[in-house]
């Protein structure tokens, strides 16, 4: 990659942004004070505190560099998973949909324009994200990003592409189609997919190989579906056997009771029903994943004015949850504990903490302070909580102010508010 020598460099303007997204305060008017204080400590000359230069560097920030970065941090991670810790000696994929908000600009309602059910002018602009996540490390693999209302199937049909021979896919009924579980196989690919609702179980008509555990033979549609062009129609088999498993979930206040999964993993000595049971159930690791990015690191509503700087902001959000679950890792290594047993939070805290430390010392002073930052990151690990009991109460309402209220209480000039 060439650039012109200068301040705002690409590596400059990409260390500020990814502090940018860590940090709670993400004005650039933080990040440019923490580019000063850097160039203080070695002695530089100290450039203006008007922000302007850095947002203009990171409009430079080339998109596909950042991209780049956001893949190849995922994928390097996955490369340092042993075989003891995969699933029945086998990388796990899982997939899951989201949005996310942006500012109310022409450019990103032309690119992203609001639900059709919101008048023009009250909403927000929003964007669908479809993204990968390794199951055993819980960093981000891929990911795409598309208008609002395109659905899940679309957007994971985009990243089949880019799974590895021997992976498995796994994912909620959303891509429990006929043409999905074709596509993956194509791929050298195998499926864990919660059976979709329009869907018929099949357990008496196919071949019983345990309880509640059948072989089935699903036929191609007899018409094309939406979404498939009519040459990946032709071209898809005239049938298709997959394995049927449905079991009852006994855990008080769960919503669900009863799940039955379709795989293309047939043989049950090698995946019996208990190892299914056990990958699925870590598929809720996807939700807590992309609540960690839309919450803990405010991914949930981007601040880029433009199509380009939206993009930009994603890739580096998640740039930056990759380098965490990269740290949590190394601390699991270290301590022989499960990383994802470790909390994120707690992570990004004792990580803003030291990094200003790290990028200052070298030699064994830097490994030093590296040493203690994983020991403080892996000294308390999530509990498991296998089975609790959760009841969705909230014991106190969050003070939120009615615009009603607020906008009688002025026109009758009153002091007091009402507090819904």
């Amino acid at each position: 990659m060439k650039y012109r020598q200068r301040l705002y460099s690409p590596i400059v303007t990409l260390w500020a942004f990814l502090s940018q997204v860590l940090d709670r305060d993400k004005t650039c008017h933080n990040a440019v004070s923490r580019i000063i204080s850097w160039l203080a400590v070695k002695g530089e000359q100290i450039p203006s505190e008007d922000n302007s230069g850095y947002c203009q560097a990171r409009l430079r920030l080339p998109e596909n560099f950042v991209k780049k970065l956001l893949k190849k941090s995922g994928q390097n991670l996955e490369k340092e998973v042993k075989e003891e810790k995969l699933w029945c000696g086998r990388h796990v994929k899982v997939f899951d949909g989201s949005t996310v908000s942006m500012p109310d600009t022409k450019k990103n309602q032309e690119h992203y324009p609001q639900p059709s059910s919101q008048k023009k002018g009250c909403g927000f602009p929003l964007a669908k994200i479809g993204v990968i996540f390794s199951i055993a490390t819980g960093a981000v693999i891929d990911i795409v990003i598309d208008v609002y209302r395109t659905h899940d199937v679309k957007l994971a049909r985009r990243l089949y592409q880019f799974l590895n021979s021997g992976d498995v896919f796994l994912s909620d009924r959303a891509c429990c189609a006929y043409a999905d579980i074709c596509f993956l196989k194509n791929q050298e690919c195998d499926a864990v997919i919660r059976l979709h609702q329009s869907r018929k179980q099949q357990l008496r008509k196919g071949k019983r190989i345990g309880d509640c555990d059948s072989l089935v033979t699903w036929q191609k549609p007899k018409s094309k579906p939406q979404g498939l062009s009519q040459e990946e129609f032709d071209k898809l088999p005239k049938n298709l056997t997959v394995r049927e498993v449905h079991y009852y979930v006994c855990i008080p206040g769960w919503r669900t009771k009863e799940v039955t999964l379709i795989t293309t993993l047939l043989d049950a000595q090698i995946y019996p029903i208990k190892e299914l049971l056990k990958i699925y159930e870590l598929r809720w690791n996807v939700e807590l994943n992309l609540r960690h990015i839309k919450t803990s690191l405010s991914m949930d509503i981007l601040r880029g004015k433009t199509p380009e700087m939206v993009r930009k902001e994603i890739y580096v959000h998640l740039l930056a949850y990759n380098l965490l679950r990269t740290v949590m890792w190394q601390a699991g290594i270290t301590h022989t504990l499960d990383s994802l047993r470790i909390s994120l939070q707690e992570s990004r805290h004792h990580f803003n903490h030291f990094v200003s430390e790290l990028k200052d010392v070298s030699g064994k002073k830097r490994k030093k302070l590296f040493q203690i930052m994983l020991n403080l990151i892996a000294h308390k690990p999530l509990k498991k909580r296998v089975g609790r009991f959760e009841p969705r109460v909230k014991k106190r309402r969050p003070l939120i102010l009615s615009i009603d209220a607020r906008t009688q209480s002025y026109s009758q000039g009153k002091n007091s508010l009402r507090i819904d």
